[in-house]
């Protein structure tokens, strides 16, 4: 190992340990010093959303916790059945879903999901390839009322998709890709330096989340982490930088999901 290589393992192991202490004389956060916050959620990107249904328990299964436990694992094939919307609808409370708001000036979301100081700083986008009723494209989650956004309507990013997912073709090609961004500064605000650590777990909360959720509604999901950062940023609308302003966004974690295989179900 050279010396260039170590130094660099050396600063990724720091950020495992949130880059320093707690020791007194850190500089203070922009919540400590009363600076202006970022919103726990993104706007509307287009004019109008798909109201996704409310009532799905009807399509989630019997299972304990502990057979869902058992039983989850990743999942890289996938029925030709579509994915319902009702299964879909269930997939994305479960990850993102807001159970309450809280706070007046400085709004709070409670969701269904862990995040370190109740921060969230995810935002979901889906590609829709085999989703009963809804045509094939980029979308974006808007959790605040349940409902989906349209962002573009496109049936051919398959090629792209798969490129930027470092050629893995079961995932560009499954029914959906669901696909966390990150607003590091929702979670900076409050942790500074310690932020970055923070998001990374909260992304392995939301997307074992996911792999439950699925289990439970005769899904499977397979999470990817194996991704090009400029194209799958590119693919997704984001800019270059500079990552230093306040919503800067980037893509952070990836998961093909589909319908389990008849073979692998009860039914």
């Amino acid at each position: 190992m050279n010396d260039k290589t170590k130094q660099q393992i050396m600063q990724n192991r720091e950020l495992l340990k949130g880059y320093g202490s707690w020791d007194v004389g850190e500089e203070a956060t922009d919540e400590e010093q009363k600076l202006p916050y970022l919103p726990p959620l993104k706007g509307k990107m287009v004019k109008n959303s798909i109201p996704l249904p409310l009532y799905f328990e009807d399509i989630v299964n019997e299972k304990n916790i502990f057979e869902l436990l058992q039983e989850r694992k990743s999942r890289r094939t996938f029925s030709e059945k579509a994915v319902t919307q009702k299964q879909l609808s269930f997939l994305l409370w479960a990850t993102q879903g807001v159970r309450r708001f809280a706070g007046k000036q400085r709004q709070v979301t409670f969701r269904n999901v862990a995040s370190a100081g109740s921060r969230h700083p995810f935002e979901t986008y889906l590609f829709l390839n085999h989703v009963e009723g809804m045509p094939k494209g980029l979308y974006h989650y808007l959790p605040a009322g349940h409902e989906l956004e349209c962002v573009e309507q496109r049936a051919d990013y398959e090629e792209e998709l798969s490129q930027a997912l470092c050629d893995q073709k079961f995932a560009a090609a499954a029914p959906v890709v669901f696909i966390w961004s990150a607003i590091p500064y929702r979670t900076e605000w409050r942790y500074g330096m310690k932020a970055a650590k923070y998001i990374l777990m909260d992304a392995g909360h939301v997307c074992e989340n996911l792999y439950l959720a699925c289990e439970a509604a005769g899904c499977g999901t397979c999470a990817i982490g194996a991704y090009d950062q400029e194209s799958l940023d590119e693919l997704l609308g984001f800019g270059p930088g500079p990552s230093a302003e306040t919503n800067y966004e980037c893509a952070l974690y990836v998961a093909a999901v589909g319908r389990q295989k008849k073979e692998e179900t009860k039914e």
